[in-house]
């Protein structure tokens, strides 16, 4: 049964016509296009290392719902290049996969051909549509370009950017697109974002572009300001520290119990009457922790030297071994006893790890040393050694920059320089003024860091729980233009 309505027919129509027109404006208001931003233009940003640009762009200030803006950058030359290369590439295989489909229908279907050789005759004609279709250069459509022509890629959206001025033409924004390369041109475009119903944002057609800008290094780079200030500062207190001591002031430096207990260890090896071993790590001359155990090894040659003990030093490295002789032998130099220098002392055994340490701990419980220096760069052999040097009774003076193998040393030696005790072992053997007011300076450097890092944590703090926006700001400048300009 059909149902009649007993309005007259001009009446629906009409009605029909008022409901869809109410329709049309209500959501025609509800998703209107907000307005593309105006007077675009692109600056590159003076007095610094290059690769920041500051876009511009006019905006009115009446203008409802605004959620945003879109900033897009055009391609540079080598991104287009890579993007037509992929483009290629995929029309390509798209064009071989067709050809290979078509042709193993035909096969299979057409000429009633098993489907494995139908299959491999495909892949054939596949690959030869591919070869042919890449030696034609307008064998591919082109892929659609964006706005004015172009391909253009997302900087950046922004919900609250940055106000340059404001006049009668509307509000100047300013956004900084940074990471940019210093030896290509840029063009910027720029889109508002409205609200729209509270569910969905509506986008601006595109502002026009900006001009082309080429983000280049300044001569100087006034970001690096802050950190140029910090280092002026480091290196004057270093150098204050320096003449001091070349003037005869008096640096106290913490006494370093492992150094100061060398003299104790070879005193003790020269009443045993048995030898010293000294192990200078396993890694080569390039690694600062062999550097540091070669600095060691001079003063305990010396005092060796002084004493009349035996030293003997076997190496992992051949560079050490060359490096350790020399030292050796300008300590009994200084000492006066180049008679008793003997470089067969001093000798290489292997690069293999387990293979050098099989060896020294072989050495150990054969010639039973009655100190064993472990100075220099070491891994699992640390424990080993250790044990073994602690197993015959050997007083054992332990110095390394490796936090995992500390624990080790802590453990089974007399003595453990840790860390930058066993880097500042230089200054404390020598007593050189350069050396002192360096090693004086730098001490005092590393606590201006730590009075900077107590204080910007507590401002953070203060400023997060307080909301305060002058804080706040001023901490951001400090993480983000001081620290890193």
């Amino acid at each position: 049964m059909i149902s009649r309505s007993n309005e007259p027919p001009g009446l629906r129509r009409r009605l029909h016509a008022v409901i869809t027109a109410v329709v049309v404006a209500v959501s025609g208001s509800a998703m209107a296009t907000p307005p593309a931003p105006t007077d675009v233009r692109a600056a590159d940003r003076p007095w610094d290392g290059g690769g920041v640009v500051q876009v511009f762009w006019t905006f009115p200030a009446d203008a409802a719902d605004l959620e945003g803006f879109q900033i897009w950058r055009s391609e540079t030359e080598d991104e287009t290049g890579a993007r037509n290369g992929d483009q290629r590439r995929s029309a390509l295989q798209e064009a071989m996969t067709a050809a290979e489909t078509r042709e193993y229908d035909r096969l299979v279907e057409v000429e009633g051909v098993a489907p494995e050789d139908a299959r491999m005759q495909a892949r054939r004609v596949g690959r030869q549509t591919a070869i042919e279709l890449s030696r034609q250069k307008d064998g591919i459509e082109p892929e659609e370009t964006g706005p004015h022509g172009g391909h253009w890629l997302l900087v950046d959206t922004v919900s609250d950017p940055k106000v340059f001025k404001t006049s009668a033409a509307g509000i100047e924004y300013v956004f900084t697109a940074k990471k940019l390369d210093a030896d290509a041109e840029y063009a910027f475009i720029v889109y508002s974002i409205a609200g729209g119903d509270g569910k969905t944002s509506v986008r601006s057609v595109a502002s026009g572009p900006s001009s082309s800008v080429r983000p280049e290094a300044a001569v100087l780079n006034l970001g690096r300001g802050p950190l140029f200030v910090i280092l002026a500062l480091l290196c004057g207190v270093v150098l204050f520290f320096i003449i001091k001591a070349r003037r005869g002031a008096v640096l106290k430096i913490r006494k370093i119990a492992g150094l100061s207990a060398i003299d104790e260890a070879v005193g003790r090896a020269t009443e045993m009457g048995r030898p010293m071993l000294f192990i200078n790590g396993i890694q080569d001359m390039d690694d600062l922790q062999t550097v540091a155990g070669i600095t060691v090894l001079g003063k305990v040659a010396k005092t060796a030297a002084e004493y009349d003990a035996r030293i003997e030093v076997p190496t992992c490295r051949s560079l050490v071994m060359s490096a350790a002789r020399e030292t050796v032998e300008a300590s009994y130099l200084t000492a006066g006893r180049t008679d008793a220098y003997n470089p067969d002392l001093i000798y290489y055994v292997t690069d293999e790890q387990f293979g050098f340490t099989a060896y020294v701990s072989g050495l150990i419980v054969r010639d039973r040393p009655a100190a064993c220096f472990y100075m220099g760069a070491f891994f699992a052999e640390s424990l080993i050694l250790a044990e073994t040097g602690n197993s015959v009774g050997a007083i054992q003076i332990a110095g390394t920059a490796m936090p995992s193998q500390l624990p080790f040393f802590v453990a089974a030696c007399d003595y453990t320089l840790i860390g930058e005790e066993f880097f500042a072992a230089s200054a404390y053997l020598s007593e050189q003024p350069e050396q002192l007011g360096s090693l004086k300076g730098q001490d005092m450097g590393k606590l201006l860091v730590g009075v900077v890092l107590v204080v910007g944590v507590l401002l953070a703090t203060v400023g997060t729980l307080t909301g305060n926006d002058m804080i706040l700001s001023a901490v951001d400048w400090f993480k983000n233009t001081a620290l890193t300009g």
